[in-house]
């Protein structure tokens, strides 16, 4: 299994998630060139992509989807309602029926060599989910844009050898912020971003022998660091587990160029 982020942050997201039979975007939330630019830099075809999994209908997550599939006809797949809000903002109609594929919450999905798995988030969208990709001997989880966590999401998360997590924001960077009250209330609510705090919270409940490498992600431009979010998450494993020295590999997922790639043979 690999897994790379291509892009994460505000401005747009896209994962990379395969291994030898099968290639996944998680999100294509940036152009259709810099995603292609991006899974060659990794060795990967385009035309390889077998399909890209939609976690929510916000700009920084589907903005490359219509000229994915136009260029290089990938299927995409997505909740009900969020495949209903793509068709919306696909306004020259580039993306048909054919194209489309539910998905539902905590229904596995076989695809190919993989099972993927969906499950909600709570965040303020039509019906977000984020996913697990399991190979049967390999396990990514992926969860970002969620304002809060609780034991249904640990308990999907559980196991993973590889994690993409939220660390969107410091809280006190945000406070002190220029966004207007209405928007820092947004990102501070239960249908918000995890704060890095929240985050390091989050993989205290998670950490276990198979965990491997940990990337931190969706880091807000104007609210976050990504010095910051790395020390404030491992403050927080060493305030509440004690541990100093991190037994797994964990960086952040670059805003705009690809990331290390997380590799389990």
């Amino acid at each position: 299994m690999r897994v790379c982020s291509i892009a994460s942050g505000s401005s747009g997201n896209c994962i990379y998630i395969g291994d030898k039979d099968t290639n996944i975007l998680i999100d294509a939330g940036i152009s259709r060139k810099r995603i292609a630019e991006g899974l060659l830099a990794i060795g990967v075809r385009p035309q390889e992509l077998d399909g890209i999994f939609i976690t929510h209908e916000h700009t920084d997550h589907i903005q490359g989807v219509s000229m994915m599939v136009k260029m290089f006809d990938v299927p995409v797949y997505a909740t009900g309602p969020t495949l209903d809000a793509i068709r919306r903002k696909d306004r020259q109609g580039v993306i048909s029926m054919e194209h489309l594929y539910e998905v539902h919450p905590d229904r596995r999905i076989k695809f190919k060599n993989m099972e993927i798995t969906p499950f909600s988030i709570p965040h303020d969208a039509a019906d977000p989910v984020c996913y697990t990709v399991n190979t049967g001997k390999y396990k990514a989880g992926v969860v970002t844009d969620l304002g809060c966590y609780n034991n249904y999401i640990t308990g999907h998360l559980e196991g993973s050898d590889i994690l993409m997590l939220e660390a969107n924001h410091d809280i006190s960077m945000l406070e002190a912020g220029k966004y207007p009250y209405a928007l820092k209330c947004r990102i501070l609510g239960s249908k918000g971003h995890l704060s890095n705090e929240d985050s390091g919270k989050l993989l205290c409940r998670l950490l276990g022998k198979r965990l491997k490498y940990v990337f931190l992600a969706h880091l807000s431009k104007e609210n976050n660091y990504p010095e910051l979010a790395y020390q404030a998450v491992k403050c927080q494993i060493w305030e509440e587990l004690g541990i100093n020295e991190l037994p797994f590999q964990m960086s952040v997922a670059n805003r705009d160029v690809p990331s290390a790639i997380a590799s389990l043979d």
